[in-house]
Order: structure tokens, then C-alpha cells, then sequence
């Protein structure tokens, strides 16, 4: 949705603002690592209920396209609605229309457009051949080009312009780029909030009616402060140099000193009447950010973080119009969006809700190529630090248990910490893998919980919603013959279990047809049944899951740690992938855990 009706839909019928609303600026890495960093920060402050982030452009060379590849992503997995920055810097207009374009297409329809600051290197700014000189060009562009679909945001700066002191002239100069079509304004960092008020002022008069949204930079540090103040030449309250000066080298009662005085100064914008929203530069940081937010009493309570309300479906909707019509995932990828998008991500939007997941006459899902450089999302020294060198299989069900503990946030096969959901179920899962049995994924049974519920609930409310009790594991080949036995002729419980090899058994009685393990029952709708178990995407998991632990164990070959190297091998060598599913969510009998322990 574009920002400027996100805004408005935030406003009474008379006008006057509801609670005030925020959004995050992030920039882009330099590190592939860092980029994983990022896209954890950003899925944890998803939480926190932002109308919008924004994500920085570095023109040319490889961060450019990287910037895309934020967007994109941001859109399509974490489901955040996301504005992209877009520069005249070093952008003829063939580059400008593949960003626009890559923008389109992954459903972006916010555009913040900025001359930009001076090549590197370079003290003046010029224009490339075949760009534009002025922000206002490339907004006429974009509006020229695209019509309505973007929302165009340009930046201000209330205290003039290393280029432009005259204040006049540069409310003149925003006022050409709103007539040139765009529709909001995000101000540069500033932290006289009489001054910004004063500025306000003055654009209202000169006849711009746009929201303005002004930028907020917290204080962390002494140095950092001083720094951003002299290079972008703002001035400084009295007070804010007074109560900081005295503590400077303190860092934890700077930023503690310095949320007080930014909440303080955000709440006189948000009583000025000229602000309803506030955009916070995160510095790719989340702490003081959040604790300004949380001073001015905008963040969410702690029962609305565990899971949103009104969320529409079980996993994190995509924004990617390719993908308006998907109302469908196999839980295999429950803790897996990025690798579950990127492999369905050339399906073509009527090939949703379903799928080709059940069409056995071409290929489920995509390549494992198109996850990019490797399946597991850390880096081969940052893998090591987070899992270090297990050497039996004891070791890496001690890794599940600190992961089920909520001591690690990510697995090699799990993108993303856990929620309360797993709490009912949590004593039997640890106890599982104290026992050597090695837990992948999992579910509890839940039957007919109010939609509501801060914990399992989605969809319209008034609704109730199901799920079955799953659960993913490691088997060893030389127990399948017994696990098998002690399912069976008439078990409420069914499986599928392959190997690396693709060897396959199972008991479903039709092993073509997709088993929902989770649904819901809503007013006036048919039954949703958003989350499955299918043959042919638990094949392409099993391909996934295995190449994963290859992944991991060349990563300890190429760092001489061969025990854990041969740990790997034997998991992939010697083991099933198993998951089960009790289709009895009524009675509340544990007949999965009960089976497991029973192995002897």
C-alpha cells in the first residue's frame, strides 16, 4: 500500500490523528553477514507494527543491487511494506528504470527520490551522463512513467542545506519537487523541535499540503552525536548539551539521557499538530530506536509482539502481488520463508493458492541455486561461533535444546527463533532429543482456539482455528522397522520417511493428496486449510534439508574439524527424514510422543 494512504487511513473523519504511527530506515551492508544481521533485525522489529521501512540506495556497483535485493525481500518474505530509495547519483536512466522496474515487480509502491550526496571522492555534485540533476526530475520521471502506482517521498531540510543556506529558497525548491507529483516528505535529522515547528509552519503557508514526516536520529554515544550535528550543521539545543556534556564518556547514560530528551522532543512535534508519524534512523540498530518508541508509549503490549493481531493466515503473508493469491505452504518451510519464497518465486500467480507442489508432471519448486550463495544463512565463522563442532549426535540435540530453550535464535534448518506456540509442547521435545532423538520441526495440537488468540489465532475474528499435532525428526534407518510396527495397521497417526538416497516409505493412504494440519472455520467463509503436509514438497524439503547438512559439514572439512565433518556425513549417510502427523486433534492423547519413547 502506498505510504501516503497508510497515513491517511490513520487519520478520524475530522481530521485529527489517531495514535501516532512510526516506520524504520535501514541501510544497506557491506557483509554478507551483515546482511543476514539485518534481515533478523528487521524480521524482530516486523513486531513492533511499523507502517513502513525504508531501505537505503548506494548507487552503482554491487550495493546498488543490493538494494533491490532488500526490497525485494522485505516485501516478498517478511511481508513489510517497504519504501526504496532511489538517487541521481551516478544513475543514468537505464539504471534508474531497473531499479524502478525490479521495484515494481517485487510490489513496492514507495519511492523516496533524492538527488544524492556527491560521489565518493568527489566534493561537488554532477550529473552523470544520461541522468538527471535535480530531485524533481526524477520525480516528474517516475510519475511520468508509472502513473499512480508509486507513492513519491522527497527529503527536506529544515535547517537549510550545506548547498543552500537560504531557508526561503529551499522551501521553494520542495515545494517544485511536490508540484512535480510526489507525495510526502522526510526530513533530514534535527533536534531543535521549535525550529522543525517553526519550518512546518512555514511549508504549510507556502501551499504544501503533504505529510511531512520527520526524520529522528537517536543519541548513543557522545562522539556519534557530536559527529552527525557538525556534519550535517544542525544546531543543538541548550538543554541537550547540558545534560549530556557533564556524562560524555559515559555511553549508557548518554543514550538513557538522550532517549529522554528525543522522546521529550517527539512528543512537542506530535502536540504541534503538524506530526503524525515519526521515522526513525535505525543506523541498522534496534535498541534506541525502540526505547525513544517505547518512552512515547507507541510500541505494542507485550501479548500483541507474540503474534499480530488480525494476522490473516498462520505464516507472514508475502506483499508481492505474484504472490496476492497464495493461501497455501507446506509446513516443512514453517521456520524457512526466505529459501520457501526463493524456490517458489517462479510460480505464476494463478498457480496460487495450490501450488505445483501436487502436480507430479514437472518440478515442485526451484533450484536449490536460487536460496544464492548457500542454504545456511550465516557465514562459515559465524556458523562456527553460533554451533561450534558437534562430534555426536548428542551434541547436535543439545543445539535443538538450546534452540527450544530460546538460547539460540537460528539453526542451520531454521531461519527464525521460535514463538510461544512450541510452549505447550516444549518438555516433550526437549525430552525427545535429551534421548538422541533429533527434533527438525514441529506443531501442537490445538482445537478450536478463538482466531483471536494472542498465541495460535489468525483470520477474521469470531473465528476458531485447528491444528494437528506434527512433528519432523531425524530417524535412524536401523529403527524405521520398529517405528514403523509400533504405528500400526490403524493408527490415527501417518508418516512419510526418506532418506538422502530417495528411498521413501509411508502409510498415507493416499500419499498424492495433501493432509491440512492446519485450518480455520470463520463467519461466512469456506474452510481455510493454509498449512499442509504433501508428498511431492516433502521431497523437495528432504533434497533441501540434506543438501543443508552437506553445507554444514564442508564448511567444518575446510576448517580441519574432521570428527564433526564425519558426524554430518553419518547423519546424511544413516538416517531418515520422518514427518508424522496425529490426524486426531480431539481426543488430546500424546500418541507421537508416546511412539518416540517407546523406540527403543
Amino acid at each position: 500500500m502506498r505510504i501516503s494512504h497508510k497515513l491517511q487511513q490513520r487519520q478520524d473523519r475530522d481530521g485529527s490523528a489517531k495514535e501516532p504511527t512510526f516506520s524504520f530506515e535501514f541501510f544497506v551492508p557491506k557483509t554478507s553477514q551483515g546482511v543476514q544481521n539485518l534481515y533478523d533485525r528487521m524480521d524482530r522489529m516486523y513486531q513492533t507494527h511499523p507502517q513502513f521501512i525504508d531501505i537505503t540506495w548506494n548507487a552503482g556497483g554491487r550495493l546498488s543491487q543490493l538494494s533491490t535485493d532488500l526490497v525485494a525481500t522485505s516485501q516478498s518474505v517478511l511481508g513489510l511494506e517497504t519504501c526504496m530509495h532511489l538517487t541521481c547519483t551516478n544513475m543514468p536512466v537505464e539504471l534508474i528504470d531497473e531499479a524502478l522496474q525490479k521495484a515494481y515487480d517485487s510490489g513496492c509502491q514507495n519511492i523516496l527520490a533524492l538527488r544524492g550526496d556527491p560521489p565518493v571522492n568527489t566534493n561537488k555534485w554532477t550529473a552523470c551522463e544520461g541522468g538527471f540533476s535535480y530531485a524533481r526530475d526524477l520525480v516528474r520521471y517516475i510519475r511520468k512513467k508509472y502513473g499512480d502506482h508509486f507513492d513519491i517521498g522527497v527529503a527536506a531540510y529544515p535547517e537549510g542545506h550545506p548547498e543552500e543556506t537560504d531557508g526561503r529558497s529551499l522551501i521553494g525548491f520542495l515545494k517544485e519537487k511536490i508540484d512535480a507529483g510526489a507525495d510526502f516528505i522526510i526530513t533530514q535529522m534535527f533536534y531543535d523541535g521549535d525550529l522543525f515547528i517553526d519550518w512546518c509552519r512555514d511549508v504549510r503557508a507556502a501551499g504544501i499540503s503533504v505529510p511531512i514526516i520527520p526524520g529522528i536520529m537517536p543519541i548513543t554515544s557522545y562522539a556519534s552525536f557530536m559527529r552527525r550535528v557538525n556534519w550535517c550543521q544542525i544546531h543543538v539545543p541548550e538543554e541537550f548539551l547540558t545534560r549530556l556534556e557533564p556524562i560524555k564518556e559515559n555511553d549508557q547514560l548518554v543514550r538513557e539521557h538522550g532517549t529522554e530528551l528525543m522522546a521529550k522532543m517527539c512528543q512537542k512535534l506530535i502536540d504541534s499538530g503538524y506530526v503524525t508519524h515519526l521515522h526513525m534512523y535505525t543506523m541498522n540498530l534496534e535498541k534506541a530506536s525502540l526505547m525513544i518508541l517505547d518512552k512515547l508509549g507507541l510500541l505494542p503490549k507485550e501479548a500483541e509482539e507474540v503474534n499480530l493481531p488480525n494476522v490473516p493466515l498462520p505464516w507472514r503473508k508475502s506483499l508481492n502481488p505474484q504472490r496476492r493469491n497464495e493461501s497455501v505452504r507446506p509446513i516443512f518451510w514453517q521456520r524457512r520463508p526466505y529459501s520457501y519464497v526463493a524456490r517458489t518465486s517462479q510460480w505464476a500467480a494463478d498457480e496460487f493458492p495450490n501450488g505445483r507442489f501436487g502436480d507430479s508432471s514437472s518440478p515442485a519448486f526451484g533450484d536449490l541455486d536460487l536460496c544464492g550463495s548457500g542454504l545456511i544463512r550465516q557465514t562459515p565463522t559465524r556458523s562456527l561461533e553460533l554451533w561450534s563442532t558437534p562430534t555426536t549426535l548428542q551434541d547436535v540435540a543439545n543445539l535443538i535444546i538450546a534452540y527450544l530453550e530460546g538460547k539460540l535464535k537460528c539453526l542451520p534448518w531454521s531461519d527464525t527463533p521460535l514463538n510461544h506456540e512450541v510452549d505447550s509442547i516444549l518438555q516433550p521435545l526437549i525430552e525427545l532429543n535429551k534421548n538422541s532423538i533429533v527434533t527438525v520441526n514441529s506443531q501442537p495440537r490445538v482445537n478450536g482456539a478463538s482466531s483471536t488468540d494472542s498465541v495460535v489465532g489468525w483470520g477474521p475474528s469470531n473465528g476458531f482455528v485447528y491444528q494437528k499435532e506434527y512433528l519432523e525428526f531425524l530417524l535412524p534407518k536401523s529403527k524405521l522397522k520398529e517405528f514403523v510396527q509400533n504405528i500400526g495397521d490403524d493408527s490415527p497417526l501417518t508418516y512419510f520417511a526418506v532418506d538422502a538416497a530417495d528411498e521413501l516409505y509411508s502409510n498415507h493412504p493416499d500419499d498424492t493428496a495433501a493432509n491440512a494440519v492446519t485450518w480455520g472455520i470463520f463467519p461466512g467463509r469456506e474452510v481455510e486449510q493454509p498449512t499442509i503436509v504433501e508428498k511431492v514438497s516433502f521431497l523437495a524439503w528432504k533434497e533441501e534439508f540434506f543438501h543443508i547438512l552437506d553445507e554444514w559439514k564442508l564448511n567444518f572439512q575446510e576448517n580441519n574439524k574432521s570428527d564433526s565433518a564425519e558426524l554430518l556425513q553419518d547423519l546424511i549417510d544413516n538416517y531418515f527424514l520422518v514427518n508424522i502427523v496425529d490426524n486426531d486433534f480431539v481426543s488430546g492423547k500424546d500418541r507421537i510422543f508416546e511412539l518416540l519413547r517407546g523406540l527403543h
